[in-house]
């Protein structure tokens, strides 16, 4: 029996309307208690407007929406009950409901439960938590895709496929002396394993740019000290957020700003000016300065147009994707060919922002397609290719073929546990944490 679980469902803030949302078996017996109406006989889902009651004090006039398991989102008996937007009427509401004998819900319960019940899989739960943070229209529409069950589907054929080789060859083992089943051979293990992995390295190159597109990129702003590192934030954000002066050392501490570049969010660090003599608190943000540059995703380093080139830069950016850009357009002297110009004090910056975009390289293709994006998913897509290279190598050193089959499980399992299939209270406790409460 499950317990009832109540919390708010919509943010914590004054607002004309709020959520309060429980579920577990016995959340119309406890409603029931608090509720102008009875509760306990909803055989199906049903509206009803009634007063939420302390003893024969009226708390609030509310909404209430009762559901039948199966058919609600947890796949439990669960109310939702539309109170005004009071935090007082709020807390009043769910102090009575606990007392009644629900329990406050911890984070990501009510998804967690959805999970458990079989209402949606892993990769549906992870994108209930991508679509609340969603930053984009494009991040959205990924996440949407996962929600819908259509990353899941990318991940069922590959599933079957090691399903149908690994069962094949457990037949084999299990009953020799029966001539009519085809044995599998350590060929055709190659053939399928290879199949299979040219789709998974497609899955994670789709997976990188889905990432992108979802979460963004950090983006660090280095150079020297007055090249125009913060003019460039301030124009690129679109606001005057960093201070900027003629002074050497202006900036000594990591300015952050954000913007959405054709649906990408870049999460842009201006840092201090990196230079030999610096004064111990100037010496501090050029330590961050560095840090951020080892962090970030992509590397803008800014030059100064109207100087000579100083090249102890390069070393930080060599092993990173960046982009050396010169500042000060107007005031450069003599162009070079195949050179990126700006001028950020004139907010002439279009050129770096088509270079950042193409440097990216993202197909429009990844727009428009669901992919296994996070970390967690990329990790055992790679996992299972691992695997699957492993039982090739195995399978042509002529390793007995019952040998053969362990990393083909190990394949197989790693598909399970993207779609959450495996050992689910170890692998829930883990991804629903990060959820807010009410979800």
């Amino acid at each position: 029996m499950h317990e009832t679980i109540v919390a708010l469902a919509t943010p914590p803030l004054k607002s004309a309307l709020a959520i309060i949302r429980l579920s577990g078996d016995d959340c119309f017996e406890v409603v029931s208690k608090v509720f102008s109406h009875d509760l306990r006989n909803t055989t199906k889902r049903n509206v009803l407007v009634g007063h939420i009651l302390k003893n024969d004090e009226i708390i609030d006039e509310v909404v209430l929406i009762a559901y039948v398991n199966p058919k609600s989102y947890t796949g439990e008996n669960a109310v939702e009950i539309i109170s005004h937007g009071s935090m007082l009427i709020v807390d009043e509401i769910i102090e009575l409901l606990i007392s009644s004998g629900a329990r406050l819900a911890l984070n990501g319960e009510f998804s967690s439960r959805a999970f458990l019940n079989g209402k949606i899989d892993l990769l549906q739960a992870e994108a209930i938590d991508d679509l609340i943070n969603a930053k984009t229209h494009e991040a959205k529409k990924i996440s949407l895709y996962s929600l819908k069950g259509e990353t899941s589907n990318l991940v069922a054929p590959i599933k079957k496929e090691i399903a149908d080789l690994l069962s094949q060859i457990e037949v084999n083992i299990d009953f020799p002396e029966y001539e009519d089943i085809e044995e599998v051979s350590r060929a055709q293990v190659i053939l399928v394993a290879e199949r299979i992995i040219d789709n998974v390295t497609k899955l994670i190159a789709e997976g990188k740019q889905g990432q992108i597109i979802k979460e963004g990129i950090k983006v660090a702003i280095i150079g020297k000290p007055n090249v125009g590192k913060s003019s460039l934030l301030n124009a690129m954000i679109g606001q005057e957020k960093a201070i900027v002066t003629n002074i050497p050392g202006t900036t000594r501490d990591i300015v952050e700003g954000e913007i959405n570049l054709k649906g990408i969010t870049l999460h842009i660090l201006d840092t201090a000016g990196i230079r030999e003599d610096s004064n111990e608190i100037e010496a501090i943000g050029i330590k961050k300065a560095k840090a951020a540059s080892a962090d970030a995703d992509l590397v803008i380093l800014v030059r100064d147009a109207s100087q000579s080139d100083d090249d102890s830069f390069l070393a930080l950016v060599k092993n990173k994707k960046h982009i050396i850009v010169y500042n000060k357009s107007d005031l450069a002297k003599d162009k070079k060919q195949n050179t990126l110009y700006i001028s950020a004090l004139n907010k002439d910056i279009d050129p770096l922002l088509k270079e950042i975009t193409d440097t990216l390289s993202i197909s429009q293709e990844a727009y428009d397609q669901p992919s296994l994006n996070n970390t967690r998913q990329l990790g055992l897509l790679g996992a299972i290719r691992e695997s699957l290279y492993q039982a090739i190598e195995d399978a042509k050193d002529n390793q007995p073929i019952d040998l053969v089959s362990v990393n083909l499980l190990s394949a197989y399992n790693a598909t399970l546990e993207i779609l959450g299939e495996g050992n689910k209270n170890d692998i829930s406790e883990e991804i629903f944490s990060r959820f807010c409460v009410g979800k």
